[in-house]
């Protein structure tokens, strides 16, 4: 049976170096991203680099969760998977809300890759043994940590708020790997680390994104953030490849990859189980329904 893999995210940056890994070494890749000609453009460098099947590129907006349920009705029509790698991420400089009404930060870290998943896992079973890759943040270490509603008390800072969205889907991660344990389904999340993307040199160019208290200590803390060296997005790309196809993960789950490519350990927020609980209840609320019906 040919391995398919899906990666979000995967026409530029971090995602095209994981497809790219991926294809590399014989997945059928399937790139999600909003822009056709990005998309094309992926799948051309992809195609060079495979030793499967031809890559596809699907178009998708997944600040938006109508969009998000056709992408897994597209998706499942592909027929069992082997690797879905939840790469998308956002960050934004000021408060916005998605199609659906709901705060962008939350609705593109956490939900958007959420409600994929949960669509997937009939896929995800009849493909296994397969993978879950969710791309983490260290930015979970600076977030806020209440979750009663999906919009936190207190002023907007994209950094922060990025951070809370990222513990938000840390938390679903760990949580989902125990209820998959021993369906065949393996579930990850994956640190890059810092990495000079169009992010980090875009809007975490802005110490307005952080609150009062770091905006100090801001040109230190972007540093972390970025990397100097050639071909900064593949470097970045390593865990997540790793978590989605290195052997000695096989029969194991529920584990952050660090950016150095091995297994470190979780922030303790991540297991809390109240925590957890107000995530998924939240998760329920604004997702809604997880069937492909």
């Amino acid at each position: 049976m040919e391995r398919q893999a899906v990666v979000t995210a995967g026409t530029g940056g971090i995602g095209l170096e994981t497809a790219l890994g991926l294809a590399e070494r014989g997945y059928a890749v399937t790139v999600i991203g909003r822009d056709e000609d990005r998309g094309l453009q992926a799948v051309d460098r992809i195609s060079a680099v495979a030793t499967g099947s031809r890559p596809r590129f699907i178009a998708a907006d997944l600040s938006s969760l109508g969009a998000v349920r056709g992408l897994a009705l597209d998706l499942a029509a592909l027929g069992p998977l082997t690797v879905l790698v939840n790469n998308v991420g956002a960050m934004f400089a000021q408060r916005q809300r998605t199609v659906d009404g709901i705060e962008a930060s939350f609705a593109v870290n956490h939900l958007s890759p959420y409600l994929l998943t949960e669509l997937l896992l009939d896929q995800l079973r009849a493909g296994g043994p397969s993978r879950v890759v969710n791309v983490s943040s260290g930015a979970v270490k600076v977030a806020k940590r209440t979750f009663a509603a999906v919009e936190p008390p207190g002023g907007y800072y994209g950094f922060h708020w990025y951070g809370r969205a990222k513990l938000a889907n840390l938390a679903y991660t760990l949580d989902l790997a125990e209820r998959l344990r021993g369906s065949g389904v393996s579930v990850f999340a994956a640190d890059p680390g810092g990495a000079a993307t169009s992010m980090t040199n875009g809007t975490m160019a802005s110490p307005t994104i952080v609150s009062p208290g770091l905006r100090l200590l801001w040109p230190l803390v972007r540093r972390r953030f970025e990397r100097s060296t050639a071909g900064p997005a593949a470097e970045a790309a390593r865990s997540s490849v790793f978590a989605a196809t290195d052997p000695s993960l096989d029969g194991r789950t529920g584990l952050l990859i660090g950016p150095e490519a091995r297994p470190v350990p979780v922030p303790p927020a991540s297991t809390d189980p109240r925590l957890t609980a107000d995530v998924l209840r939240l998760s329920r609320e604004h997702a809604g329904r997880w069937t492909l019906a």
